[in-house]
């Protein structure tokens, strides 16, 4: 698994996480449990993982989209 990016605002990681499963890439959130316990404020940020192999066209996906950027 390689991480792709990593952010703290919900929505963005929804965004994110459909635009890779639309074209096919699987991906994986990690932290997302800590995020569950910090109540909801936003303060850790959950990481967008993919397999090795797609890394490339992960990055190239977002890159496109304006969205290969950490916040």
């Amino acid at each position: 698994m390689e991480q792709v990016l990593s952010t703290t605002n919900a929505v963005r990681l929804s965004f994110i996480i459909a635009l890779l499963r639309d074209a096919g890439i699987p991906v994986y959130v990690f932290d997302a449990d800590i995020s569950a316990l910090e109540a909801g404020i936003g303060v850790f940020p959950r990481r967008i993982m993919v397999p090795c192999g797609s890394l490339l066209a992960a990055k190239t996906l977002l890159k496109n989209a304006h969205e290969f950027y950490n916040d």
